[in-house]
């Protein structure tokens, strides 16, 4: 029989990010971006999978259904105070578990490395602002950080939708509604919560995922309306982004799109997370403030990439800071190696990151 608390407990001990629970091999703990095994399981059995699965359900027959009906189910659970992210899916028809443990305590604003840019973007009245990234970039949490950083510092109504709830807040200088989005959830869809928010009195409302056009409409409506939305996207730079969020569209219908977008936008956070040379997960930023000259780019008949990576490389000034700047300004400060450097870039920016690295110590150099 499987101690399902004894695994829990023991990733909570070794400070694991994630879980993960699959028939047929012990269980993984995600530490510091390794998987490795727990020192306190045996291998998993089926058996132990259905104990594993009646341990989350605890007979809500609602989820029960949406598991069996779509063979998936994200949701949120509470175990010793720690709470955590919960996906269930399946494999050979087996049940599988990938957990992920959410801290109470939301790290500080200023020790997650988020440019300070992005903190004086949030005071804006309204428009849209984007946290983008892969998988396990730490998207979340950056996200959280700023909506406590409002709550702390303005007074605002915000409301957020997620899937599920991760860090509950509480109301200080703001209020904070939070919804969870879901069959048998506060909200249906992303994008229903977001159009009923028209109707809430809410000054700043946050998209836990834009995953499709319906949303992404939903959100530049809000955003026109005179509210400040901030949302999360799947992609990997700033360039990406943009472009993802254009292809949404209908080719017929980009060109509206770009030119709302152009006026819209305000600032994308691309982001991501590296081991560093201290073994601890180190914040690598990309930032495009949509300035004039970003703005037209964005409402050119084709969206160039390498135009928008050369117009964030050559503002820097307005904000902008661009991953090879970050790369280089990370390995100057010895949080990074330069082979950690190079392999977030294509080979074709080698060259300018050592040139850019170069430029950063000379700096260095002259202010001692």
């Amino acid at each position: 029989m499987v101690n399902i608390d004894k695994i829990l407990e023991e990733a909570i001990e070794r400070d694991a990010s994630d879980v993960h629970l699959i028939c047929g091999m012990k269980p993984m703990l995600r530490i510091i971006r390794e998987l490795v095994e727990s020192k306190n399981a045996d291998v998993l059995t089926e058996e132990d999978m259905s104990e594993i699965y009646d341990y989350f359900i605890r007979g809500n027959i609602d989820k029960d259904n949406l598991y069996n009906k779509t063979k998936k189910l994200d949701m949120s659970f509470e175990f010793e105070n720690m709470r955590l992210r919960v996906n269930i899916s399946s494999s050979n028809d087996i049940p599988l578990f990938t957990l992920r443990l959410i801290k109470n305590d939301l790290p500080k604003y200023e020790d997650l490395g988020i440019p300070d840019v992005i903190r004086n973007t949030v005071n804006l009245p309204q428009g849209l602002i984007l946290v983008t990234g892969k998988t396990n970039s730490g998207k979340t949490t950056t996200l959280n950080a700023l909506i406590n950083e409002i709550n702390e510092n303005s007074n605002k109504k915000i409301l957020t939708l997620e899937n599920p709830i991760e860090y509950r807040h509480t109301s200080k200088k703001s209020v904070i509604v939070q919804k969870e989005v879901g069959l048998g959830r506060d909200s249906l869809s992303f994008s229903d919560g977001v159009k009923n928010s028209l109707r809430e009195d809410c000054d700043i409302v946050i998209i836990g995922e834009i995953r499709d056009r319906e949303t992404m409409d939903a959100a530049i409506e809000t955003a026109e309306s005179g509210h400040l939305v901030i949302g999360t996207l799947h992609t990997k730079s700033c360039a990406e982004t943009l472009d993802r969020m254009i292809n949404f569209y209908d080719i017929k219908d980009q060109s509206s799109v770009k030119y709302l977008l152009s006026s819209l936008l305000k600032l994308v956070l691309s982001q991501r997370l590296i081991k560093g040379t201290n073994g601890k997960l180190v914040l690598i930023p990309e930032v495009m403030v949509v300035d004039n000259i970003i703005s037209g780019l964005i409402r050119k008949e084709k969206l160039g990439v390498s135009e928008i990576e050369d117009a964030i490389q050559s503002g820097s000034e307005k904000g902008n800071i661009s991953l090879i700047n970050s790369l280089a300004s990370l390995f100057v400060e010895d949080k990074i190696s330069l082979d950690q450097a190079k392999s977030q870039i294509e080979e074709k920016n080698i060259e300018i990151l050592n040139r850019t690295i170069m430029q950063l110590k000379i700096k260095k150099d002259k202010l001692i």
